[in-house]
């Protein structure tokens, strides 16, 4: 499984290259660092559990809380505009899919995100089936993918699978990546996370901030 815009990075620099010449320094500036206080963590890489694709569909909201060692973050997810992605995503997550896994990327510079869902940590895992796009945005215009969004990573049309992204600074991307949830809580969390910093110091790798995700609970 690809990751956000891995394999379409030129694309995505290259309508950001155009955006930044008309907008103010500013409106790029980072976000500001709030208190952080993130436990220990014990999660490591490992391979994914080997989960079925649910037979029905969900048509409603959906409350994910997603329980990582820096804190509660807990999203909405539009089962009506996104019906496919929210089962599925719900059915990974009472397996028990997403437990004690890492949060694999962030990204610190042209696009604003924080990359989870997969349980090998490389960028590549995912369940053993893919499944379709749905509630992509309309062409490509500014902040496309506000912050709060949650959607899903792929490499490629109709590639989804179990990794998603955070974003917690507006963001413009090209109008592929599902968009199925929104930040309601914890928003804070994603951004002091991101205020850290790559593991690295560029603009895109593991967070300095090892971020785990316990357990996911949907209501």
């Amino acid at each position: 499984m690809g990751v956000v815009v891995k394999q379409k990075k030129v694309v995505a620099v290259a309508v950001l290259v155009f955006i930044a010449s008309c907008l103010p320094a500013t409106a790029f500036a980072g976000p500001k660092q709030s208190s952080l206080n993130c436990k220990s963590t014990s999660a490591a890489a490992h391979q994914p559990l080997n989960v079925k694709p649910p037979a029905s569909l969900k048509h409603s909201e959906v409350k994910f809380t997603l329980n990582t060692n820096c804190g509660p973050i807990v999203f909405t997810a539009d089962g009506v505009n996104a019906p496919v992605t929210v089962t599925v995503m719900s059915a990974l997550a009472k397996a028990g899919y997403f437990d004690n896994s890492l949060c694999h990327r962030l990204t610190t510079s042209g696009i604003w995100v924080l990359q989870c869902g997969d349980p090998t940590a490389s960028g590549s895992g995912g369940p053993a089936f893919n499944y379709v796009d749905e509630n992509l945005p309309t062409g490509i215009v500014q902040n496309d993918y506000p912050a709060g969004t949650v959607a899903m990573a792929n490499s490629g049309p109709h590639t989804n699978g179990s990794q998603f992204f955070l974003v917690y600074q507006n963001t413009t991307l090209p109008p592929n990546y599902t968009i199925w949830g929104h930040i309601t809580r914890g928003l804070n969390i994603v951004q002091a996370i991101a205020a850290l910093g790559t593991a690295n110091g560029s603009g895109d790798g593991s967070p300095k901030q090892a971020v785990a995700i316990q357990s996911v609970s949907v209501r």
